[in-house]
């Protein structure tokens, strides 16, 4: 490992720092790099901040005119090419979704001159890179590193694209911040289990929970259900759980900053996504101590859960198993109570300490 007594200096990239699973991800990495010593600057292209984080907050979003027409674009294009070329970072990460594809061949070849590690947050790996396997090994052949935050995405990327550069790097858990929010008295009079997402697309699949939910013994024994999250499908959700009669027993609590005290005081946590990344919702429950039932869905919960151990695996997309495992939880109280015991300790492999300093060892840097 390199020894050194310089300050690094990372550009940490991403759309904002607000809502989603790879921006608190950049947010908890942004506070774990200052905490060594490391001048971070947190770029970010909408302009949404709600996570804490640590360093400098580069603010793109509020270039951004009402029409984002070309010429503004340009100018914060711009605007984003001096300030890197300025400050000579030693690392830039990137968080963001990277869709288009002439747009990302500039910004990996023109925009970025220094070490570059690009991130993969979920199996769909086209959302990151292009679907033709030449392009996407020039533009990221030569990267610093390409991370995937989970080996079946890392598979999936090196026998599709031939890359040699990707490492797999799980997402990290700040158990310190999950564990003081999850104090967070709850004024909720009734038992419930959870779900968590956003709703502009049908990724999350609620309406596969809402339809388990239904047919599960969990209404009969008033467990309820609760969901956190918002987008354009919530009112095709709430018509669902209207059409199933249990509109009295579903609900509906928006986004919540705080979703840790939620977690916590729910019987279990509920993922029926169509797929997903390393689901960070699922790392949040287990440290909140609730036991978590999921589809083996591609990717990440296989990665997470030991089936019977913290939590379920269920046949992926298999709604009635999906019931089952719900039953099983309520019925077996014995499985219940030892999946809860071991919920917290399942995971400590994901503290942010460890990813933390395997980020570190990725770009050699002994600031530990």
């Amino acid at each position: 490992m390199k020894i050194s007594n310089k300050r690094y200096k990372i550009a940490l990239i991403g759309y904002r720092l607000s809502k989603g699973g790879g921006e608190r991800v950049m947010a908890r990495l942004s506070v774990f790099f200052e905490k060594h010593n490391i001048d971070v600057h947190n770029i970010i292209v909408i302009d949404e901040v709600s996570y804490p984080f640590s360093g400098q907050l580069i603010n793109l979003g509020k270039l951004k005119n009402k029409s984002n027409d070309p010429f503004n674009k340009l100018k914060r294009l711009r605007f984003l090419k001096n300030y890197l070329t300025e400050n000579n970072f030693d690392f830039i990460i990137d968080f963001r979704f990277r869709m288009k594809p002439i747009q990302e061949l500039l910004i990996a070849k023109w925009l970025y001159k220094t070490k570059t590690i690009f991130t993969v947050h979920s199996y769909l790996i086209d959302n990151y890179m292009p679907n033709w396997a030449f392009l996407t090994r020039f533009m990221y052949g030569n990267a610093f590193k390409m991370v995937s935050i989970t080996n079946k995405s890392k598979e999936l990327i090196e026998s599709k694209h031939h890359l040699k550069n990707v490492e797999t790097i799980y997402n990290p858990i700040d158990f310190a911040e999950i564990q003081s929010k999850s104090n967070q008295k709850m004024d909720l009079n009734f038992d419930y289990i959870i779900g968590v997402g956003q709703m502009e697309t049908n990724i999350k699949q609620f309406d596969k929970l809402i339809e388990s939910y239904s047919n599960s013994i969990l209404p009969a024994k008033n467990i309820n259900l609760l969901i956190l999250g918002e987008g354009k499908l919530m009112n095709q959700l709430i018509k669902l759980a209207l059409d199933k009669g249990i509109s009295d027993k579903v609900h509906f609590l928006g986004f919540q900053e705080n979703p840790y005290a939620y977690l916590k005081n729910a019987q279990f946590f509920v993922l029926s996504s169509l797929n997903e990344g390393l689901p960070n919702v699922i790392l949040e429950a287990l440290a909140c101590q609730t036991p978590v039932v999921a589809f083996d869905c591609l990717s990440g919960p296989s990665e997470m859960i030991i089936d019977k151990n913290n939590g379920l695996l269920v046949e992926n997309q298999n709604v009635q198993k999906l019931t089952e495992a719900m039953n099983l939880f309520v019925d077996d109280e014995k499985l219940y109570t030892f999946c809860k015991e071991n919920a917290f300790q399942s995971i400590q492999h994901f503290s942010i300490e460890t990813i933390g300093n395997q980020w570190l060892d990725l770009m050699q840097i002994n600031n530990k």
